[in-house]
């Protein structure tokens, strides 16, 4: 059944798209929607800035302060009026067109240089059109004496109209300057509404700007999409095969750090499912000839016995009773893997004397060494107590005892040593003379029914099962084991415990 959930591919091109619309939103909100502040904080922080330059060229030893002035209001496009408190100019700079400084009234400079002075120095005045919003009695009629006729001058009282467009703002920053103990009103006027060319103009850019992002957005989101998802569709197609059994599949994603680790993991889990496969085919093939060999052999001497008079000897009853107990132990030490590897059976410790314990294990090779001239020897220099499992440490040795007879060399040497360890440990060591393992297969040894040789052989002692059962036995009791191994030469096993003083 296809899978209801979007594909990464789509989510990752679905996740661009928004994204590129967030950013055509916000692009529109800022300079369309909020333009017209932003730009009203821009130019108020430049007049600002440029008061500030004006202040330090009046206060400068220049001889061209005239020229500084100009050329600061030409490259900030501002109009820079420089009066005395009667309205006297001293320096002008217009590069406004709808400023009229030039033409204020000398009584209304008279004004502002108050509210400067009556402000600490300084005073800022907006207008909207002709009318000044920070001082509203200046829009009434400006009387120079007491006789003035009350009839109003629009020349004095409008000097600030801007050719009929009321709506456009503009401010007049007023700053009282000392210079050479004489004092002097500056006045910066700038425009704070920006006019309809320019934002007709940002209009239409962004209007090509949005077209041109998102046909851009949906190439570049779609190119991505499918080169983030490639790698990804690949692994799946290869995780897809390797559910269906085929393990010698490669994952081949390296286009990202996450997606080669990935490949690398799956590639790993490859590796050991198959190598798990090829060990249950094994053991399946190998089990099935342990059972089959004493099976094969029980059936033909009881046929022998029942249907050939004088048969029914003891030697062939011997034969089919040792049969029985090899399937018996067979089908015992998988049941003990099998508890083992589930975490079921427990280990009864209690503290006992290991050496005897070793020499017991010799009594049953007794009828081996008699018949087939196997030579086993034990070298110790004292008694060692432990506390562990009697039964099951008894099991370990005799494992190790059997693997050493089933692969020991010609000569048919078997080695067992105890050493008592520095550090309150002792060592047994179970060595043979045979052919030896190489170092790439040392790790797999304890593995059920791993073979160096591939080539299954019915053990002359045991089941085949002893080490796998070894290596679970020694976990079970933290013990410390390995394998140390020279092709040629032969191999020794050996395991550690605690010593326990008597």
């Amino acid at each position: 059944m296809r899978h209801e959930k979007i594909s990464i591919k789509w989510k990752i091109f679905t996740y661009l798209l928004v994204f590129t619309g967030i950013l055509l939103v916000v692009l529109w909100l800022i300079q369309i929607c909020y333009l017209d502040t932003f730009y009203k904080m821009i130019k108020t922080n430049e007049a600002e800035s440029l008061t500030t330059d004006i202040i330090s060229v009046l206060k400068s030893d220049s001889q061209n302060i005239g020229e500084q002035i100009d050329v600061l209001a030409a490259q900030n496009n501002m109009t820079v009026f420089v009066t005395d408190p009667e309205g006297n100019m001293v320096y002008s700079a217009e590069y406004i067109a709808t400023s009229r400084l030039n033409n204020m009234p000398a009584d209304l400079v008279q004004f502002y240089y108050e509210k400067a002075k009556e402000n600490g120095g300084s005073a800022k005045i907006e207008f909207q059109g002709g009318i000044n919003k920070t001082f509203p009695e200046e829009n009434k009629q400006f009387v120079p004496n007491p006789d003035a006729s009350p009839t109003p001058d629009p020349g004095k009282a409008g000097f600030m109209q801007n050719r009929g467009q009321d709506w456009i703002e503009s401010v007049i920053y007023v700053n009282l300057v000392q210079i050479a103990g004489e004092e002097l009103v500056l006045m910066v006027n700038t425009q704070l509404t920006p006019v309809d060319a320019t934002v007709n103009t940002l209009r239409i850019e962004l209007v090509w700007i949005t077209v041109i992002m998102v046909a851009l957005s949906l190439g570049v989101a779609l190119l991505l999409s499918r080169q983030v998802s490639k790698s990804l569709i690949h692994i799946t197609e290869s995780a897809k095969e390797m559910a269906r059994g085929n393990f010698d599949i490669r994952f081949e994603g390296t286009d990202y750090r996450e997606v080669a680790e990935l490949s690398n993991t799956l590639n790993l889990t490859a590796a050991e499912l198959n190598k798990n496969e090829r060990l249950r085919r094994e053991l399946i093939a190998n089990v099935s000839h342990d059972l089959r060999t004493p099976l094969t052999m029980i059936i033909a001497y009881s046929e022998v016995m029942r249907d050939l008079p004088g048969e029914n000897t003891p030697e062939n009853v011997q034969v089919v009773i040792d049969e029985a107990e090899r399937l018996t132990n067979l089908v015992n030490d998988m049941l003990d893997i099998s508890k083992l590897q589930a975490g079921v059976m427990e280990k009864q410790a209690s503290v006992y004397n290991l050496t005897e314990s070793i020499k017991s294990v010799f009594e049953r090779y007794n009828k081996l060494k008699e018949q087939d001239g196997y030579t086993i020897s034990f070298s110790y220099a004292q008694s060692v107590m432990v506390e562990a499992d009697e039964y099951k440490i008894f099991q370990v040795i005799y494992n190790l005892v059997n693997n050493a007879i089933n692969y020991t060399g010609e000569d048919k040497q078997i080695w067992i040593r105890q050493k008592v360890l520095d550090d309150g440990y002792v060592r047994i060591e179970v060595a043979d003379s045979g052919a030896g393992i190489a170092t790439e297969d040392l790790p797999y040894v304890w593995d059920r029914y791993y073979k160096v040789d591939k080539n299954h052989k019915r053990a002359v002692m045991g089941t085949g099962l002893g080490l796998s059962i070894v290596k679970n036995i020694l976990e079970l009791h933290e013990a410390r084991y390995g394998v140390e191994s020279e092709v040629g030469v032969g191999s020794t096993f050996w395991f550690e415990l605690k010593t326990v003083q008597e």
